[in-house]
């Protein structure tokens, strides 16, 4: 039961977010555009973290004197990285998978062609 200000529980509203979370990724990766367009986004996130974790920000990132923000900014760092590899994975495999397919398709057509031309 929804209580009178209109607002529902804390728990129903945890579950809506999961829910869209949900829904919004597997969009996101059914898609091969949107699909390639996050894993480049997300390739640029990971050089430019590289990028300033070496350079920029190297002063704020010494292990010796702030080891918790070298172990945050790192492990970070290595999170997006290993989330690069794992799409661009799972985009090797269906590509792989689609052009299984194609290829069947493409050997039935022909067959389908040799029967009707052996049957004329």
């Amino acid at each position: 039961m929804i209580p009178p200000n209109d607002e529902r529980p804390a728990n129903k509203r945890n579950l809506r977010i999961a829910s869209f979370a949900t829904h919004a990724t597997r969009g996101l990766l059914r898609d091969q555009t949107m699909r390639r367009k996050a894993m480049f986004w997300t390739v640029i996130v990971a050089v430019v973290m590289l990028f300033c974790g070496a350079t920029l920000l190297a002063p704020m990132l010494d292990p010796k004197t702030r080891p918790g923000w070298f172990i945050f900014y790192w492990l970070a760092c290595a999170w997006v990285t290993v989330t690069v590899v794992l799409l661009a994975i799972f985009d090797l495999l269906l590509v792989r998978v689609q052009a299984r397919d194609e290829k069947r398709a493409l050997a039935r057509k022909i067959e389908e062609a040799r029967q009707s031309k052996d049957a004329d």
